[in-house]
């Protein structure tokens, strides 16, 4: 198995896999196992995984975006979804296992958090699943496949097509499978004194 910090320096976002293959069960529910230990803010785990496998579902998916080949090509489809009301939704099971006054605060402090604030709950969203995103990335990465996170689709087409509820939104698409051929040579990273700030930004 593949070490973290290798699994970072390596990981790129392929384009083109093998349509031959199929990725054993065992290490979809791997994946998917480790997904979900991904961080969420008040333990929410509003994250949702959409994993595609029927044949006809995914090529009208492609069709929606953009007729990419690695839709249908890579072994998993996974379109990454969010319930925004997950805050709401029996919020003391996130908290079950944790002694009764955690459980009581913490309820309570999610609550307070979340309630009548939209874009909290939509931005808690995106930053949910942008880590699950990467959990995905690195952990196949390191079981030997590649993967490619992807924002080129039309998300309202593909929600229909999902059955997206009215209270959830899609965050990205993402696919996981065996490289058929090697992605661009890193085409340029910016110097870490640009993006890397000490304290903070200077005076304009």
């Amino acid at each position: 198995m593949m070490n973290t910090i290798t699994a970072i320096e390596s990981r790129r976002a392929v384009k083109h896999y093998d349509a031959d293959f199929k990725m054993p069960v065992r290490d979809v529910q791997e994946l998917l196992r480790l997904a979900m230990l991904s961080p969420t803010a008040f333990n929410i785990q509003n994250w949702r995984f959409v994993n595609v496998q029927d044949e006809t579902l995914r090529n009208n998916i492609r069709a929606e975006a953009w007729d990419q080949p690695q839709v249908t090509d890579a072994s998993m489809l996974l379109v990454l979804c969010a319930d925004l009301q997950s805050w709401r939704n029996k919020p003391e099971r996130y908290w079950r296992e944790a002694p009764a006054e955690i459980s009581e605060l913490m309820v309570g402090a999610t609550g307070q958090y979340y309630e009548g604030q939209d874009q909290v709950q939509r931005d808690e969203a995106m930053r949910s699943c942008g880590i699950a995103a990467q959990t995905l990335m690195l952990a196949a990465k390191a079981m030997g496949y590649d993967s490619c996170p992807m924002d080129g689709f039309d998300f309202e087409a593909v929600g229909k097509l999902i059955a997206l509820p009215e209270d959830h939104i899609i965050t990205m698409m993402l696919v996981i499978g065996k490289i058929t051929k090697e992605p661009w040579p890193r085409p340029g990273q910016l110097p870490a004194d640009e993006v890397v700030i000490t304290d903070r930004f200077a005076a304009v």
